[in-house]
């Protein structure tokens, strides 16, 4: 069984621990417990990892989050890893801080590197993983929020939250969707 673990994220130093690049923070963390390492490839950082017989294809898009679908596409074709076989990892302005939420697929919400995922895919209909950053900003500072830094209270339940994340990546991978969200929503 062979799966696409997709963090969504922007390349450069001035987005790294951003709330935006969570997605990549997430499949850094699960790489790293895998004994895995990044290198760079065609569109994208890309590991690969195995675990309980699975073999994880873990990408980081290096075209910029608007274009994350560009990757996405190449590497699942590449791979021949099918639309059920995909997650995604990516930040979420209306879920609070302290939530993640699983789904089998579904709106972008907004959501420029989902957008882009489903324009090239041809469908919503593909598992991802929102990771909640919460909404707490001043009207119009939408951007400088998601691309701010966490602060240090915020750290330690974000740290929390991606130990958890790749939990659900270990499961989603193991048992599936459905009963992953039944046991992480």
């Amino acid at each position: 069984m062979k799966y696409l673990i997709v963090g969504l994220g922007n390349i450069g130093t001035e987005y790294e621990n951003t709330r935006h690049n969570i997605g990549f923070d997430v499949v850094d963390v699960f790489v790293k417990k895998h004994g895995g390492t990044f290198k760079s490839e065609r569109l994208a950082d890309v590991a690969e990892c195995k675990w309980k017989g699975r073999v994880f294809v873990v990408i980081k898009p290096t075209t910029y989050m608007n274009l994350s679908g560009k990757a996405v596409k190449y590497w699942m074709d590449k791979e021949k890893i099918p639309l059920e076989n995909i997650f995604v990892i990516l930040d979420d302005l209306a879920l609070p801080l302290e939530k993640v939420r699983i789904r089998p697929g579904g709106s972008d919400a907004g959501h420029n590197g989902l957008t882009s995922i489903q324009e090239l895919l041809g469908t919503n209909q593909y598992p991802r993983l929102r990771f909640g950053v919460g909404n707490n900003f001043p009207k119009g500072k939408q951007v400088e929020f998601v691309l701010g830094k966490w602060s240090g209270e915020e750290w330690p339940i974000v740290l929390e939250k991606m130990n958890k994340s790749v939990e659900i990546i270990e499961s989603f991978g193991t048992i599936g969707i459905e009963r992953t969200m039944n046991k992480y929503n």
